[in-house]
């Protein structure tokens, strides 16, 4: 253009100036880039640590946590069709371990499994299954020539209190050594886990916690702030799948006596006094309404009938026919127990003497 004279001399030094005023705004800016990096990083840098007297606060709970998790373990449980998972600890330094029934059984999927322990230490082993309770949903495997097991210290749950401070231990969707941390929000919780089975109702009498279990977590101990073992999480109500703070634990009062009749005669019987019943829908009236009393049964013997309301079993308040359940198992088997019942209005006591069924 210059040569071919089309642009004047005033109008080409202004395209020059132009030019020279990007080239300096850009130079600048690149140089304002280049001096930001430069500002983002240094050679001399400080981080501060934390001061190592400084007293730290106490954490009982993972002290609780370090003495129980050795004796807890991660079961999976497969067969060629489906896999499952779960929690449990060791009871016996013999390799006992106790865990749920529906953790073994893959809840009834499957009857004869192959099951493996994890322990803590990542030592596998492969397990047998000694004797189950599907009325209580309790479970007893045995594992052998594992060395230097950890056993769970069982403590009484009698003595349980609602508000005292737990500890949950086990693998919560698959992770296993998860500890999670609550209260004990309700004692003798009577929880019916599913359908009636042959071996009877599947009913507990519960610990109600609200520290978070979830699926996994069931076979898993729920622990006292001494490091008592004193249930062993086996349900939760939920509506999303997950926790949302209402889990309950077998009683281990109830573990301990069922895990010692697994492990000495593989099989354990529960007292009743041979009745079906369900929950009274009378709202002048609290209790368990008699449906059928069997022929021959303790309850016929008694003078017991279909339309009675039980209120009471010995000094237990019967409110369901599942309260019904736990409290008769309650009163245990060959013993005179008073039960108070309503009928045709009138409030009277006859003496039933349960037997093992």
């Amino acid at each position: 253009a210059l040569f071919e004279r089309r642009l004047s001399r005033q109008a080409l030094g202004a395209a020059a100036a132009a030019v020279a005023v990007i080239a300096l705004v850009g130079g600048g800016i690149g140089a304002i880039v280049a001096d930001s990096a430069r500002v983002l990083t240094t050679s001399t840098v400080r981080i501060a640590d934390a001061p190592t007297n400084v007293l730290r606060p106490d954490n009982p709970v993972g002290e609780v946590a370090q003495r129980v998790q050795p004796a807890v373990v991660n079961i999976q449980v497969s067969t060629p069709s489906a896999r499952g998972e779960g929690s449990g600890i060791v009871i016996d330094p013999q390799g006992y371990i106790v865990t749920n029934n529906h953790v073994v059984t893959m809840d009834g999927a499957a009857d004869r499994a192959d099951i493996d322990v994890v322990f803590t230490d990542g030592t596998r082993a492969s397990a047998e299954l000694v004797g189950r309770d599907p009325a209580t949903d309790l479970a007893v495997l045995k594992v052998d020539g594992v060395q230097n097991l950890t056993v769970a210290t069982l403590g009484d749950s009698e003595r349980v209190e609602v508000g005292e401070q737990v500890v949950a231990i086990g693998s919560p969707l698959g992770l296993a050594r998860t500890v999670t941390e609550g209260i004990v929000s309700a004692t003798e919780r009577p929880i019916a886990l599913g359908e009636s089975t042959s071996d009877g109702d599947v009913v507990i009498d519960a610990i109600q916690t609200d520290a978070a279990i979830n699926p996994g977590n069931s076979g898993g101990p729920l622990i006292d702030a001494s490091g008592a073992v004193i249930g062993i999480n086996t349900s939760i109500f939920t509506r999303t799948g997950g926790s949302i703070g209402l889990g309950f634990a077998i009683p281990v009062n109830d573990v301990r006596a069922i895990a010692t009749s697994l492990m000495t005669e593989g099989s354990v019987r529960h007292a009743t006094i041979g009745v079906n019943a369900r929950k009274a829908d009378n709202g002048d009236v609290e209790g368990a309404e008699l449906v059928n009393v069997r022929e021959g049964s303790p309850a016929l013997e008694a003078g017991l009938r279909e339309g009675d309301v039980v209120t009471m079993i010995g000094e237990r308040r019967v409110r369901s026919s599942d309260e019904l359940i736990v409290a008769v198992r309650r009163a245990g088997a060959d013993v005179d127990v008073p039960v108070e019942v309503i009928r045709d209005g009138s409030r009277i006591e006859v003496t039933v003497r349960p037997v093992l069924a």
